[in-house]
């Protein structure tokens, strides 16, 4: 392993576009006139790596609540910036933890005021308010089936902290006058290498995509320059100039070695699982 604590990413954008996704945006659009409301979800931790760049050419110009996901993971000063950007834009935001069913009430009530004026016509006319059809989208594991599953207050989607595992479109009633049709996670057919490694650090897209060396040795960077306090508490490193040296005192910590060798692969995997596991967590890696 030879790298350095400089940042040398590639320039060349990275392919990745398995061919759900391109059916997935077909089939959202086959059914756009039936969305009253989009729930686009992104992480709090990216909140522009995460967010799906041609969103608009899909869900043209329906009413939409950006919920920022995983709040309670971010550096809730960086990510707060980008909020405000966001309603500087126009965006309704909202932050979600999605373990807590106040935060689901939160958009429940948001979601019946943006149709407010709306149902006021219909009952104007003796018509009862209309059942709410939402879409819920965005970049593979952010949460979608975590929050669908709260909506409708049981189990109706599997949930995996891991990329890939909705597959299709599917209408979903729950508790609250709301229909909600899953989608499975797209991104854009290139992305740069930032915001792939980016992506890549908090598991949105597989392992395989990106080297698993290049990606972890992307955080420990990242953290060293941002988060240097959680390099030193979680690794007891306070440098990264030598990066193989850093994979040593690391492997040395967890006795991670592999016929009398340090297991690069192992303590690479650790980097990413402890993001993955929430051990590291209160960062954000977008910068405003």
């Amino acid at each position: 392993m030879k790298n350095n604590g400089k940042q040398n990413l590639s320039e060349t954008n990275i392919n990745w576009y398995p061919g759900h996704m391109s059916k997935t945006k077909r089939l959202i659009k086959e059914n756009l006139s039936l969305i009253d409301v989009v729930y686009e979800l992104i992480d709090a931790r990216l909140p522009n790596s995460s967010k799906i760049d041609d969103i608009r050419d899909i869900i043209k110009n329906k009413k939409v609540i950006l919920i920022f996901t995983k709040y309670d993971l971010c550096d809730k000063i960086e990510t707060d910036k980008w909020i405000k950007h966001y309603e500087e834009l126009g965006y309704k935001v909202l932050t979600m933890d999605l373990k807590k069913a106040n935060d689901y009430k939160k958009l429940i009530t948001t979601t019946k005021e943006m149709m407010a004026d709306y149902n006021i016509k219909r009952n104007l006319k003796g018509m009862q308010d209309k059942y709410i059809h939402t879409l819920v989208i965005g970049v593979p594991n952010v949460g979608k089936s975590t929050l669908i599953n709260g909506l409708a207050g049981k189990k109706v989607q599997i949930v995996e902290n891991r990329p890939g595992v909705t597959k299709q479109l599917g209408w979903l009633n729950t508790k609250e006058n709301i229909c909600v049709l899953d989608s499975p996670g797209i991104l854009w057919p290139k992305l740069d290498s930032i915001i792939g490694y980016n992506l890549a650090a908090v598991s949105t897209i597989k392992n395989e995509v990106l080297p698993l060396d290049d990606v972890a040795i992307y955080i420990l960077k990242f953290l060293y320059q941002y988060y240097p306090d959680k390099l030193i508490n979680r690794y007891k490193i306070d440098n990264i100039d030598d990066i193989e040296n850093v994979y040593n005192i690391i492997g040395q910590s967890i006795g991670a070695y592999k016929n009398g060798e340090v297991d690069y692969e192992r303590i690479s995997n650790l980097i990413l699982n402890d993001i993955k596991n929430e051990i590291i967590k209160e960062i954000t890696l977008d910068r405003k």
